[in-house]
Parts: structure tokens; C-alpha cells; sequence
């Protein structure tokens, strides 16, 4: 996981999941979220104002997801799911590609 400055946070379990999104307080231009990705290279983002972003930048063939007004504690479950693997339930969701 990244926190807002880019500082690399390892298999961070729920509550450091949750600092790190408090973290987006402090975002600006340049460091405008925070992200897990997951060993097979698929990546959830998290910006200010609930956005998600959900993508495999090793796969060109699936466009980028979004999902916008996400609440803390439902990105924080979807961290779960992705630091646990579960890429099927996060990419069933309906992201708008």
C-alpha cells in the first residue's frame, strides 16, 4: 500500500488502511491519493472525495474503473478484499468504465 506521499506501507491490516485514508487530508495536485496493489498487478486507488479507482496497469485489454462517493469504511472493505486476493468480488462491483 502507498499512503499520500508515496511512503510504501506493507500488508497493512484494517485500522493502518484507515490511517492511510486519513492521510488523503493532506493530498494535494501532486500526491493526489493513496493505493493497494496487489501481487497479481491489479490496483485500487482512493482519492479525496470518495473516488476509486480500480485497474490492472499490466492489462491493456480492461479499461480503468471508477466509482465515485465511496465511503471510508466500504474502501477500506475493498482493500480487504484486494490485499486478501478476492479480485472477482472487487471486480464484479459496478465500476464504470
Amino acid at each position: 500500500m502507498y499512503d499520500v506521499m508515496g511512503k510504501t506501507v506493507e500488508e497493512p491490516d484494517p485500522e493502518t488502511m484507515r490511517r492511510v485514508l486519513e492521510g488523503l487530508a493532506q493530498a494535494d495536485d501532486e500526491h493526489p491519493d493513496v493505493s493497494l496493489t496487489h501481487e497479481s498487478g491489479w490496483c485500487l486507488s482512493a482519492f479525496g472525495g470518495g473516488l476509486l479507482v480500480w485497474e490492472n496497469p499490466d492489462e491493456d485489454s480492461v479499461a480503468p474503473g471508477e466509482m465515485r462517493d465511496v465511503g471510508r469504511e466500504e474502501t477500506v472493505r475493498l482493500f480487504g478484499l484486494l490485499a486478501a486476493g478476492d479480485i472477482a468480488s472487487i471486480d464484479a462491483l459496478s465500476w464504470q468504465r
